[in-house]
C-alpha cells in the first residue's frame, strides 16, 4: 500500500496493540470493524494538518520549520507511568518550555485520541509495529539526527531493526520482554514456560496481559511457529490452546498486573519485564523466568507525528531523554531495557543484574505490523475470552 494514499493504517488494529486493558477511566473497548473507521478518519485527519501546516519537509531541507525556534509549550502523549515527573521538570528548567504530558493505556487509545483533533500533538510513544504502520502512511516526521547528537547513545543492535532502520523517524525510549513471575513461596513445581503457566492446577491463580495479539504469540511460540505468521491455518491451530488458557486466568491485566500479585490475588503472571523487575525488587519470594518456549521483545518509541507544531521541541525533548544522567532516571524509575549504552554505565551492578531488566534470552522475536490480519486475531480471541465468562 502506498504511503499517504488516505487508506487506514495497516495492522494497527484494537486487538493487535498492547495493552487492551479497560483502564481506570472506564474507557470502552472499541470493536475492530470501529477501529479502521478511526484510523482512516485519523490518517484524513493528519492529511489536513499536512496541508494547512506546511511542515512535511525533509530534516535538512533549509525550510522554514526546521529553521524555526521551539515553541514555549511541548504536547506529549506517551504510555502512563513511563515519564518521571523529574525528567519533564528538568527539561522544562532547562528550555523554559512547558510539557503537557498527556498519558494512554494502549496505543489503540493514543490513536483514537488522535482522532478527536482537539490536540495537536508534538511527540508520542507508539510501539515497534504501530511505528513501521505509520511509517508506512507516511505520518510520521523524519528526524533531524544533527538536532539529536545524543543519538549516538542508543546501542547498535536496536539501531537497524524492521520497523525503523537507521532510526530515521523513532528513536528507542525502553525495551522489554514479556516473561513469567512466580511467587515461590505459593508455587513449588518448576515453572520454565508457558505450558507449565497454563495448567488447570492453577486455575484462578494467574495473571496475564490483556493483550490478544501477545496471548495468541505465546500459543505460536509454543506450537514453534513465528509470532508474525497471522494465517487462518495457524490461527486455527492455536485456538484450542487459548481457549483453555483463558479460562485459567483469573486477571487480565495489561496497566499493573504487578498489582495482583503483590496483593497475594494470583501467585503466577505472565507480564512485561518491567513489571517483573518491581516485583523481583520488591520481595525475593518473586521469580522471573524467561519463557523457554521464546521471549517476545518489544521496543517503544519517541516520534513525531506529521505536521508536528513544535517540531524544533520535540527535537529537543528527544534529545535531553538520550542525555546519559537523565535516561538513567528513567531506568531507576521504571526497570526496563534501556537502550542507551552510556546510561547503562551509570547504573548500579545491582540494576544491571535484575533478570527481569536485562534478561538472559537465547531466542527473541518482535511483533511486525501484520496488516489486516490483527482483526481475525482480535476477533478469535474476544470471543473466546466472552465464551470463558
Amino acid at each position: 500500500m502506498a504511503q499517504g494514499d488516505g487508506a487506514a493504517l495497516p495492522g494497527v488494529e484494537l486487538g493487535a496493540l498492547r495493552a487492551t486493558k479497560e483502564t481506570d477511566r472506564n474507557m470502552k473497548r472499541i470493536g475492530g470493524w470501529l477501529y479502521l473507521l478511526a484510523i482512516a478518519a485519523v490518517t484524513l485527519l493528519f492529511g489536513c494538518g499536512e496541508k494547512k501546516n506546511q511542515q512535511a519537509a525533509p530534516a535538512g531541507s533549509g525550510s522554514a520549520q526546521a529553521a524555526a525556534p521551539a515553541l514555549k509549550e511541548l504536547n506529549l502523549f506517551a504510555w502512563s507511568e513511563y515519564i518521571p515527573d523529574e525528567v519533564i521538570a528538568g527539561f522544562t528548567k532547562e528550555t523554559g518550555i512547558k510539557v503537557n504530558y498527556e498519558t494512554y493505556g494502549s496505543n489503540e487509545e493514543m490513536l483514537s485520541k488522535l482522532l478527536a483533533g482537539g490536540t495537536k500533538y508534538d511527540l508520542i510513544q507508539p510501539s515497534e509495529y504501530v511505528i513501521e504502520a505509520l511509517v508506512k502512511q507516511g505520518k510520521l516526521e523524519p528526524l533531524d539526527h544533527a538536532k539529536v547528537p545524543n543519538l549516538k547513545n542508543i546501542v547498535a543492535d536496536v539501531r537497524d531493526m524492521p520497523h525503523d532502520p537507521g532510526l530515521k523517524y523513532s528513536v528507542p525510549w525502553m525495551v522489554g520482554f514479556v516473561g513469567i513471575v512466580v511467587n515461590t513461596d505459593k508455587v513449588k513445581d518448576p515453572i520454565k514456560g508457558f505450558k507449565d503457566v497454563f495448567q488447570d492446577k492453577y486455575k484462578g491463580r494467574i495473571v496475564a496481559l490483556n493483550d490478544n495479539r501477545e496471548m495468541v504469540a505465546w500459543a505460536l511460540m509454543q506450537e514453534g511457529i513465528d509470532v508474525n505468521q497471522i494465517t487462518p491455518e495457524n490461527l486455527a491451530k492455536v485456538r484450542p490452546i487459548l481457549e483453555k488458557w483463558v479460562k485459567l486466568v483469573k486477571v487480565f491485566d495489561s496497566d499493573s498486573p504487578k498489582t495482583a500479585m503483590l496483593n497475594g490475588d494470583v501467585d503466577l503472571g505472565v507480564m512485561w519485564s518491567g513489571e517483573g523487575a518491581i516485583l523481583v525488587n520488591t520481595d525475593k519470594k518473586f521469580q522471573f523466568v524467561v519463557p523457554e518456549e521464546g521471549a517476545r521483545q518489544y521496543i517503544d518509541n519517541l516520534a513525531i507525528p506529521k505536521g508536528a507544531p513544535n517540531l524544533a521541541g520535540a527535537h529537543l525533548f528527544i534529545d535531553y531523554t538520550l542525555r546519559p544522567e537523565v535516561s538513567k532516571l528513567i531506568s531507576e524509575k521504571f526497570p526496563y531495557t534501556n537502550p542507551n549504552g552510556e546510561a547503562r554505565k551509570l547504573l548500579s551492578e545491582a540494576e544491571l543484574k535484575n533478570p527481569a531488566s536485562y534478561p538472559d534470552i537465547k531466542t527473541k522475536q518482535t511483533f511486525r505490523d501484520i496488516g489486516k490480519a490483527a482483526s481475525d486475531l482480535d476477533k478469535m480471541v474476544t470471543d473466546l475470552k466472552a465464551a470463558s465468562n
